[in-house]
């Protein structure tokens, strides 16, 4: 006989933390608690147990509540059970369900992290055998899919790319493309460097985060979202938040370049300038636009020197480690020098870190299943597509709905009536604007 009961917080993270298949950050400890203060989500750390208080699975539910003292639960990236058994994955959908009646919900929802295919680096796809039969389980527990979306419709990406970091660091390399390995050579030669940042550097992450979000139109979170998290994370001993700066010095990259130059001039200066062959002037060609280059690299970082100082930070991105798993959560880029490339060596250096501290999956948190050119995060996806991982498809969202006229009024018609309160604000304050002209 299982029931489901409430787990003591630690005895839980434990058993998520170790289910090397289904642990994920989004079903940690840290993010219940860090859900209850900046989301306002009501966190439950329930888990399924047998006639001898064993645990077979467990889920962390996150309550929103609605009006009319209705709510629904959440639980980030599905239940952390095995769910290839089908009589456990009904029996926690059973005791979900009505531990969710009990408290007035509406519906339950779930995104488990089954993956339902993959694409590597040479582009060979590879589907998960125990996929349908899983889909099929689900559906027969009274789950209702929502659908293969291709963007950022999910409450968590239903794409991403995932690099095994059990590989060598050689073959892990090996699999960025060949501008990857370029740019991040580039930012070497120029004396760039990626130090780890402590909390008192999360006001320049949250610069970088607004420079790189305003970019995009639009601003996520404030700063102390940021630094809860931080906190959170790190006050917890089964979880981790890192933060990464690429900086770079100026006057230490003017030296390197100036080094560079100093080198195209000496093989200029051995060229027989009045005897040319149609190689040799092919090659002082060459040299001379190499040389205009670095000059011009020269006067770009003397100018940036002025308005921002010699020490710059470019590039700022968070990490989360939880398990065997570490996730690019956050990632913040200056709007100036972007050919200084610091944001691949960045990049390259929470790798080479995840990969020495003995991660096994490298999660870049998100990308898009629409690969149309007219998608404006097209260019995020070509990103990551660069260093080489898996390009990962998840399985989707999951509702059970335990109320289906208050279901039917929260997912169709509300959202309906926000975009015309949308539009109208939108029109009150155009026609505002047209009477003050």
């Amino acid at each position: 006989m299982l029931k489901l009961k409430n787990i003591e917080k630690e005895k839980f993270d434990e058993f998520v933390k170790n289910h090397k298949t289904k642990s994920h950050f989004l079903q940690s400890l840290s993010w219940g608690e860090f859900s209850k203060i900046k989301k306002n989500l009501t966190p439950y750390y329930l888990g399924l147990v047998n006639e001898n208080e064993e645990i077979i699975g467990v889920t962390l539910l996150l309550e929103k509540k609605l009006p009319m003292n209705k709510c629904y639960f959440y639980a980030p990236r599905g239940f952390v059970i095995d769910y290839k058994k089908k009589e456990i994955v009904r029996e926690m959908t059973k005791k979900v369900v009505e531990f969710a009646k009990s408290k007035k919900a509406i519906f339950v929802k779930i995104d488990p992290d089954i993956i339902r295919k993959s694409i590597d680096y040479q582009n060979e796809e590879k589907e998960n055998p125990d996929y349908d039969t899983i889909f099929q389980t689900l559906k027969s527990c009274g789950f209702k899919h929502q659908g293969y979306t291709k963007n950022f419709e999910t409450m968590q990406p239903r794409y991403t790319f995932r690099i095994d970091l059990t590989q060598s660091m050689e073959e892990i390399e090996e699999h960025f493309s060949k501008t990857t390995k370029q740019r991040i050579s580039k930012a070497e030669k120029l004396d760039t460097e990626v130090v780890i940042g402590t909390k008192e550097d999360i006001k320049e992450f949250y610069h970088l985060m607004t420079l790189t979000e305003s970019r995009k139109d639009f601003i996520s979170y404030n700063e102390d979202y940021y630094e809860t998290l931080y906190e959170i994370f790190n006050g917890n001993e089964s979880s981790k938040a890192t933060l990464f700066l690429g900086k770079i010095s100026i006057n230490k990259t003017i030296k390197a370049l100036e080094k560079n130059l100093k080198i195209i001039n000496d093989q200029i200066s051995i060229l027989p300038i009045d005897n040319l062959s149609k190689s040799a002037k092919a090659k002082l060609a060459e040299l001379t636009k190499q040389k205009e280059n670095i000059q011009e690299e020269m006067d770009k970082y003397k100018e940036a020197k002025k308005e921002y100082g010699n020490e710059i930070t470019l590039s700022a991105h968070m990490i989360i480690e939880y398990g065997n798993k570490a996730w690019v959560l956050y990632a913040g880029n200056h709007n100036i020098l972007s050919e200084s490339y610091v944001n691949y060596s960045t990049y390259f250096e929470h790798i080479k870190y995840c990969k020495e501290k003995g991660i096994e999956i490298y999660d870049q948190f998100g990308t898009i299943g629409d690969l149309s050119k007219t998608k404006p995060r097209l260019g995020l996806h070509e990103f990551k597509k660069k260093f080489g991982g898996d390009y990962v498809e998840f399985m989707g969202e999951w509702d059970y709905i335990t109320n289906p006229i208050f279901y039917f009024a929260f997912t169709k018609l509300v959202p309906i009536y926000r975009k015309m309160i949308r539009n109208k604000s939108k029109k009150e304050l155009e026609n505002e604007l047209n009477n003050d002209k």
